[in-house]
């Protein structure tokens, strides 16, 4: 299980995010995290094992810029909890792509080998 939350607009999408995360933390305790774009092509990714508490205080640290963005919390019922597990997920050059899903993948290697 998981909650998804995204944000279009006009201002920092960070704070909606992280309200938006809190809101959701229910369907999630393992691992929270958000991705901001600010229309650079390139993602800022914080996410971080735990609760949404404890992303929050790392995102103090360090504010992900952006009015463009998405936000995960994760109940780890498919891998163990950890940074990798952790959504987003980002790759390519920049990172260029940054997703969050729910739920298991279960062709994950071939659709890797695709990509």
């Amino acid at each position: 299980m998981c909650g998804i939350v995204g944000y279009v607009g006009n201002r920092p999408a960070v704070s909606f995010l992280l309200e938006g995360l809190r809101r959701l933390e229910y369907r999630g305790y393992d691992s929270a995290g958000v991705a901001t774009a600010n229309g650079q092509a390139k993602f800022h990714v914080v996410k971080t094992v735990g609760r949404v508490e404890a992303l929050a205080e790392r995102i103090a640290r360090s504010t992900p810029p952006g009015n463009v963005g998405i936000g995960h919390t994760r109940w780890a019922t498919h891998g163990v909890p950890s940074d990798n597990n952790a959504h987003p997920h980002a790759g390519g050059h920049g990172p260029a792509v940054t997703l969050v899903h729910n739920g298991v993948i279960e062709n994950y290697a071939k659709l890797k080998e695709f990509l």
